[in-house]
């Protein structure tokens, strides 16, 4: 597949090598969730919800110092194109934990003792960069539900697909021999990295390159998570008056 993704600069989905697949973010979408928000990188589709902070069950789990995250991260048996067997699986479980891992860090949990927060994700299409879609629509409605954190946490894969380094990279990309797949999440107003992942070998040199290419792209997800809670609460508050 060597030289067939990308020619001259130029992606077969007709983007340039930074740039980001065309992004949707809505907040406030799921009405008996305490925040929630629905993204799209592309053709993926993701659904987050989030619940507390509520009681610990089972109550044995339960921190008198802080609070603790329960997450969950699933795709539906339609969301990719061999039909996936439905209910959770060791995938599902390894995701769940690298989200979870990527908010601990964000999320003052200190500020909710013997509670739990319940982060709920749904892959409802798939076309690569699941978990980097999941983590941008959790953090949004983690804003929705008010939980305090040190800023919203925004997510991309950046990679290098036959010699070039890009961003967003697309199950095709993903595929093509000798591909790097690198999820990265962080909070782009700081810069702090909550998660830095690597699928595959790359030199010290691809990596800086991936990873500075992802934070540009996260900045600019960043913006689009900001706008879309503004969004919701804009016109909340013209509903009320």
């Amino acid at each position: 597949m060597s030289g067939k993704l990308i020619k001259n600069g130029i992606r077969t989905d007709g983007r340039k090598l930074d740039e980001l697949r065309p992004l949707k973010i809505e907040a406030g979408v799921v009405e008996r969730a305490d925040g929630s928000a629905y993204v799209e990188f592309g053709t993926t589709k993701v659904m987050a919800a989030v619940y507390g902070p509520i009681k610990v069950h089972p109550r044995h789990m339960e921190n008198s110092r802080k609070g603790i995250l329960k997450v969950r991260y699933n795709m539906l048996p339609f969301s990719v194109y061999d039909r996936k067997r439905p209910g959770y699986d060791r995938r599902s479980v390894e995701i769940a934990k690298v989200v979870s891992e990527a908010f601990e860090s964000v999320i003052f949990l200190e500020e909710y003792p013997k509670t739990a927060i319940d982060i709920d994700m749904e892959i409802i299409q798939a076309d690569a960069g699941t978990r980097v879609a999941a983590i941008t629509a959790a953090s949004v409605a983690l804003a929705d539900a008010g939980i305090s954190m040190k800023g919203l946490v925004s997510s991309v894969a950046g990679g290098r697909v036959e010699g070039n380094i890009v961003l967003d990279l697309t199950k095709d990309e993903e595929d093509v021999d000798d591909a790097i797949d690198l999820p990265v999440a962080m909070i782009a107003r700081t810069g702090e990295i909550t998660l830095l992942q690597m699928d595959g070998d790359a030199t010290a040199g691809e990596i800086e390159k991936i990873v500075k290419i992802a934070e540009k792209g996260c900045k600019e997800i960043e913006k689009a998570q900001v706008e879309a809670l503004l969004k919701k609460y804009s016109a909340e508050a013209a509903d009320n008056r």
